[in-house]
């Protein structure tokens, strides 16, 4: 509300203020119209407001489908890494029983081989054992025979090739067991008889008839001998 002031005028005289003059109120129309405007500018905002709301769901959805899908190609990405996992585990597994099963049959087959070498090795040293005696008992009975310098020539020749014959089969691991003096054994020596004697060890080997022979630590043929009894008990060895 506009209140009147008095103003004095240049004759100073004081002259009345004029009144205010208020607005004359706005018609009806007017104020339908302004409401029409502000519902209209309501609507749209409520429709904007909508609208939003409606696009930020429609993403919201959209990414909920896009993280489940991702989810979803995780879980198969993982269920591969596992199904590879343990195929590269059976794979492993299968490589290694390959290898030890290659490893038995390498080392089975190489002591096959090495048992047929021995096998053809002993079989050719007992066919010469024969041959190794005969030579021994030719060399024996000619030393008995009188001197004869043409013979004693022949037999040392003879005693040469039974001493490179000895020296060929030591290589290949054959020895000869020749036991006289030593206490009897039953797994390298054949006793043939026994002779009584008081003053030798009992179960000592008296005299051989027949060399025995090992190869290695395997005995090929035992040593026929002949063993005393009677006498004191061989003492035990000292530790």
């Amino acid at each position: 509300m506009k209140v009147p002031v008095e103003v004095e005028d240049e004759k100073n005289e004081v002259v009345e203020p004029e009144e205010a003059v208020e607005p004359e109120p706005e018609s009806e129309a007017e104020l339908d119209e302004e409401a029409e405007e502000r519902a209209r500018v309501e609507a749209a905002i409520r429709a904007g407001e909508e609208a939003a709301e409606r696009e930020l769901a429609a993403d919201a959805n959209k990414i909920r489908e896009e993280r489940d899908d991702l989810q979803k190609k995780l879980a198969d990405v993982e269920d591969q890494i596992e199904a590879a996992k343990k195929e590269a585990s059976e794979a492993t597994e299968r490589m290694m029983r390959l290898q030890a099963d290659w490893e038995n049959y390498r080392r089975r087959t190489a002591a096959e081989r090495l048992a047929e070498k021995e096998r053809a090795a002993e079989g050719l040293v007992t066919n010469l054992l024969p041959v190794i005696d005969d030579i021994e008992r030719a060399i024996e009975h000619a030393g008995s025979t009188e001197e004869n310098e043409q013979l004693k020539q022949f037999v040392d020749g003879v005693s040469a090739v039974h001493t490179k014959l000895l020296a060929v089969l030591a290589k290949e691991g054959v020895e000869p067991i020749d036991p006289a003096g030593e206490p009897f054994d039953p797994l390298s020596h054949q006793a043939v008889g026994r002779v009584e004697d008081k003053d030798a060890y009992d179960e000592t080997v008296a005299q051989v008839y027949q060399k025995g022979y090992k190869m290695g630590d395997k005995v090929i043929r035992t040593a026929m001998v002949t063993v005393f009894y009677g006498g004191p008990k061989r003492p035990a060895p000292e530790e």
